[in-house]
């Protein structure tokens, strides 16, 4: 089945009550039994709920996973993969990633005796050097928040595998229309549904897909135990959401690529980072495991100075300046003091990620509308 059918048509059937053609939102918290352990199937929403277990089978399918596991946010999603962790194991971490994600590590899970390396690992040799007898997880994002750098997953796979490793990719950037971790050798794919998967700004959601069936034991044990799971209104409008994918994403790419040339081109912009470029660094990679180059892009201003760069941000018109990325709509943000905020400055600079550098999610209105709303800004 293509990518196209697979996202309208995988883990939904018409509903076997009425015929009806999309999941219902089952708004229920308990479930009638005729006797102790005698049911259909569901007993408790929070351990089991058919409108969830609909999205959790699709999201299953389109990453060429065997298993789902639907949280309340992506973050809800990160903080159940560390909870396979123990006391005195470490994780090695791209470097460069969600501001979110760094301060669940190192504020919340460090507190536990969990040990976090941060390691640029755009050379996957890299990576080598940062692992120890206690690893027990490679975390990584690839395009990464915000530089887009790009990491080799299928290596980082072979490494991780011939030491009994865990390989965890967060394919929020990319989406499963334009990468597929599992396929590639990770062990763990995990998204912010918020984002390109949900599509449309109106819900939060995180999400998990794994093939082990060990592992989806031990993630559905954390969900059911812990409790972070979605209500199923939002498990519906992810599931929505998934069927209009593929459309989505296509146009994301060619607004995503017009502007990016756009901006390389102006000449108050300072450099363009977007993984379609051909200097692109890894950009030889990113064309080996994507099918396309998405619409996330990030960029610096010729004077880089903090004043320059919130004239812009707050210049634009049809760019909203607003957190999250991956509706429709264009966003403009500033990770420095919005997304990356938590991120101590120091470290932020050693990624290259300045007090000046603006991100932009390019959403799908049409593109001459958004560059000429860049080129007021930038004027």
């Amino acid at each position: 089945m293509k990518l196209g059918t697979k996202l309208i048509h995988a883990g939904v059937e018409p509903d076997p009550s009425t015929g009806a053609i999309m999941t219902p939102i089952f708004q229920t918290s308990t479930y009638v039994q005729a006797a102790p352990g005698d049911h259909k199937g569901y007993e408790y929403a929070r351990t089991q709920n058919p409108t969830r277990n609909a999205l959790q089978n699709a999201l299953a399918a389109i990453e060429n996973g065997k298993h789902g596991i639907c949280f309340g946010s992506g973050l809800a999603a990160t903080d159940a993969i560390m909870k396979l962790l123990s006391p005195g194991d470490e994780v090695v971490a791209s470097s460069d990633l969600y501001g979110g994600t760094f301060r669940i590590f190192t504020k919340v899970f460090a507190r536990y005796g969990i040990k976090f390396q941060f390691a640029d690992l755009q050379d996957a040799a890299q990576l080598k050097q940062h692992l120890t007898p206690a690893t027990k997880l490679i975390w990584i994002e690839t395009p990464t928040n915000p530089m887009l750098n790009i990491i080799d997953i299928a290596a980082c796979a072979a490494i991780a595998k011939g030491k009994g490793i865990l390989l965890a990719v967060d394919n929020t950037f990319a989406s499963p229309y334009l990468q597929n971790p599992l396929d590639l050798g990770a062990d763990i794919v995990v998204h912010s549904a918020t984002k390109y998967l949900g599509g449309h700004s109106d819900v939060v959601h995180g999400a998990v897909i794994v093939k082990d069936d060990a592992l989806a034991q031990q993630l559905a044990f954390i969900q059911n135990s812990c409790g972070a799971v979605p209500g199923p209104q939002d498990c519906f409008l992810v599931l929505r959401g998934i069927k209009t994918l593929h459309v989505r994403m296509q146009r994301h790419c060619e607004n995503g690529e017009a502007v990016a040339r756009f901006l390389r081109e102006h000449p108050k912009v300072g450099k363009v980072y977007w993984c379609g470029f051909e200097d692109h660094p890894n950009h030889d990679i990113a064309k080996k495991q994507m099918r396309g180059f998405g619409g996330m892009i990030s960029f610096t201003l010729k004077d880089d100075s903090m004043d320059a760069a919130l004239k812009v941000l707050s210049g634009t018109h049809l760019f909203s300046l607003a957190e999250s990325l991956g509706g429709v709509e264009s966003l403009i943000g500033h990770p420095a003091s919005m997304t990356h905020a938590s991120i101590p400055r120091e470290e932020r600079l050693k990624n290259g990620l300045t007090d000046s550098l603006i991100r932009l999610s390019v959403g799908i209105e049409d593109v001459s509308d958004l560059i000429e709303d860049l080129k007021k800004a930038l004027s």
